[in-house]
Order: C-alpha cells, then sequence, then structure tokens
C-alpha cells in the first residue's frame, strides 16, 4: 500500500512540475528567439499565482474528496462537495476578474474608441458618422471586422472563467482516474495474494485427506500379514517406518526430488506385494537414471493405491502395471515432462475399503498445480487405465 501510494505522488509531482516548469521555458524560448523581448520574471509570477490556485484545489481534491469516493464508496457526498468546490472557485475567478470585462483590447484601440459621439449623432444602421470619415487613421480607426464596444453591465461568467472551470472539472477527473487505476492494480495485486493463500490451503487439506487414507491401507495390510506370517508383519513394518519418515518430513513440501518419491513408490508396492499371492502380478517399472528434478510428493501413489483398491481380486488373476518415464531430456521447446502410466485389471469384487478419498482429490490437486499444463486421460474399459503428463520443475 505504502508502495503504491508512492507511485501516485510522484506521478503528481513529476506533472506538477511540468506545468509549473513550462512558463519559464515558454518564456525563455521566446526571449531566445526574438532579441527584443526581455526575460521578466513578473510574467512567469503571474502565471504560476494562477497555477497555485489550481494546485490548492488538486491537493483538496486528492486528500480530501477523492478518498471519499475511491476508498469509502461515499458517492453522494464526494459529488455535493465536489460541486460545492466547482461553486466556489467560479464565484472566486468570476470575482477577480480585471475591471470586471468581458473582453479587454488592446490599449491603441480603447483609446481610439474613447471619444466616440452619443448614440444619438450616430448614423443609420451601417451608416458611418462624419466625425469618424475626417477622423486620420493614426487615431486608431476601428477596423470592420472588430465588434464595437458597448458601455454595458458584465456578464457574470466570461470565457476566460468557462475555461478555468472547465480546466478544474478535467484536473479533479484525471486525479479521480489516477487513483482508480492505482486501487486497482492494489487490489489486483491483493486478489492474487489471496488466491495464492486460498490455494495453498487447498493444497494443505487435500494433502492431509490423502495422507490418512494411505496409512489407513497400510496397517490393514500389517494387520492381515500378523496371522499370515509374522516375520513378514516385522518386515513390513520397516518398510512402513520408511514411508513414515517420507511422509512426516518430505509429505508437506511443495515438491520433493524425484529420487525420494521414486523410492516411496518402491517400497509401497514392495510392502503390497507381501500382502497378495501370486494370482496378482504386479510390475514396477522406474527409471534408473533419474534426473535432478522435483515434483508434488504423494501425487503419483494415489493413481496406484486406487489400483490396488479396485483391480486386485483374491478369487481370479489380476494385475497391476506401474511404469514412469522422463521424457523430453533433449527437447529445450517442450522441456522435461513426467510420464505416468497405471494399468490394472477390473475386479468382479474390488477390494473395497472405506474411507478412500477417490480421485476427484487429486483431479483438483493437479488442476490447483499446473492449471491447464497437465494432461490425464483415464480409460474404464476392460482393463483400467491411468496415463499422466506433468511438467518438471527446473
Amino acid at each position: 500500500m505504502e508502495q503504491q501510494s508512492k507511485y501516485e505522488n510522484t506521478a503528481y509531482a513529476v506533472l506538477w512540475g511540468l506545468l509549473f516548469a513550462a512558463p519559464v521555458l515558454s518564456l525563455w524560448v521566446r526571449t531566445a528567439s526574438d532579441a527584443s523581448i526581455a526575460f521578466d520574471w513578473r510574467e512567469v509570477i503571474v502565471v504560476w499565482r494562477q497555477l497555485s490556485i489550481f494546485l490548492l484545489l488538486f491537493l483538496v481534491h486528492n486528500f480530501i474528496l477523492a478518498p471519499l469516493l475511491v476508498y469509502r464508496q461515499k458517492r453522494w457526498l464526494y459529488v455535493m462537495l465536489t460541486v460545492c468546490m466547482v461553486g466556489a472557485f467560479t464565484c472566486y475567478q468570476c470575482s477577480h476578474r480585471p475591471n470586471g470585462m468581458e473582453r479587454h483590447w488592446p490599449p491603441h484601440i480603447e483609446e481610439a474608441f474613447d471619444h466616440r459621439p452619443p448614440e444619438n449623432h450616430r448614423g443609420d444602421y451601417g451608416e458611418r458618422p462624419r466625425d469618424l470619415e475626417d477622423r486620420p487613421h493614426d487615431m486608431g480607426e476601428r477596423p470592420h471586422d472588430l465588434p464595437e464596444l458597448h458601455h454595458r453591465p458584465p456578464t457574470f461568467v466570461g470565457q476566460h472563467d468557462i475555461v478555468a472551470i472547465v480546466v478544474l472539472i478535467l484536473m479533479c477527473g484525471m486525479n479521480l482516474g489516477i487513483k482508480l487505476y492505482f486501487k486497482n492494480r492494489k487490489d489486483q495485486k491483493k486478489l492474487v495474494e489471496l488466491e495464492k493463500e486460498n490455494l495453498e490451503q487447498q493444497l494443505e487439506y487435500l494433502k492431509y485427506q490423502i495422507n490418512p487414507h494411505f496409512f489407513m491401507n497400510t496397517l490393514n495390510n500389517i494387520h492381515a500379514l500378523v496371522d499370515i506370517d509374522p516375520q513378514k508383519a516385522q518386515e513390513t513394518i520397516l518398510e512402513l517406518s520408511k514411508m513414515m519418515r517420507f511422509v512426516l518430513y518430505e509429505g508437506d513440501k511443495h515438491d520433493v526430488p524425484l529420487t525420494k518419491e521414486f523410492e516411496f513408490i518402491r517400497t509401497y508396492i514392495n510392502l503390497m506385494r507381501l500382502r497378495y499371492t501370486d494370482k496378482v502380478s504386479i510390475s514396477v517399472d522406474l527409471p534408473q537414471e533419474v534426473p535432478d528434478k522435483t515434483v508434488p510428493p504423494l501425487m503419483l501413489i494415489s493413481f496406484i493405491e486406487n489400483a490396488f483398491k479396485h483391480g486386485v481380486s483374491y478369487q481370479q488373476n489380476s494385475f497391476i502395471d506401474v511404469k514412469i518415464e522422463v521424457r523430453g531430456q533433449r527437447s529445450e521447446e517442450r522441456g522435461m515432462w513426467l510420464h505416468f502410466l497405471c494399468r490394472n485389471s477390473k475386479a468382479e469384487k474390488p477390494n473395497e475399503e472405506k474411507g478412500g478419498v477417490g480421485l476427484q482429490n487429486v483431479k483438483k490437486r493437479l488442476k490447483l498445480l499446473y492449471d491447464q499444463q497437465y494432461t490425464l486421460k483415464i480409460q474404464d474399459d476392460e482393463v483400467y487405465q491411468v496415463e499422466l503428463e506433468i511438467p518438471l520443475d527446473n
């Protein structure tokens, strides 16, 4: 907020600095081009005096009136006070007009008409009085294209006053536009920060939904192995401790190295192998050489969990195939991408375990993390297949 105010005030200072420098530069250019004209600071001071009035009104509008509309949304109060300010300026401008005249002709023209005959001595319309025919031309004969001067009461608002009022209104509009521009920038920045904070909260929520689900399935596996093979159950506990260490120390991070994520997947699948018989064929193909890239933790394991949950049957042969590749190493345009493929058979009576969060949360997480930069294809035919492609962080 302070930074935005600094930029706004700097813009105002530059604009007003240029306005106050303009009469000085204009007079300097005139004196430089015409040696007969002397540099007279009195002309500059006259312009500065008028600009000072506008500057004072600008400060009132900028620090008192405009915030009522821009920040406090008090439209009627802003309109009424602004109209009062313009009205007060109009009265001041008209009351300080020199001699109350609307037009001021050069001195030699004014002097030429000082001794005009009375109205009743003038000829008819279009007739030239005789005393003006004998007047020499050096007395300042009125050209035909100049309007006659009448000794009538002056108007309240002159042409110069109208221009000044219009300039004041435009100045207020410019000030209001700049304030709205900087406020819009500040609001957009705040909106981006709120969206980022909301994104992080949603990711944390989804992550904490996935972790309990994973541990519930793992504990069910250990419970089954305790009765079947106690020694394998002990080995399973050791494998579980490795996974718990990963979840506790790496699961709360934004991303983890590929090596740790792949090791976690290997450990999980090895643990699941201990639970099933030879009727379940499990194949895993992970890259041997892993680049120094990162991925979101516990992202891929959700699809593998889903495959074990719905693709394994104790009554018939079933399979689960997991393959992960790192593609695009030599493509500078596309960068490096992680390709994940998981295929599993569809059991007639799948192993339905309560507490699953499903694939909807995984899709939400992918959407929040990658927006439109990922590809997810799910085929649910005779074989259930999940194909995911995500970009790797640099």
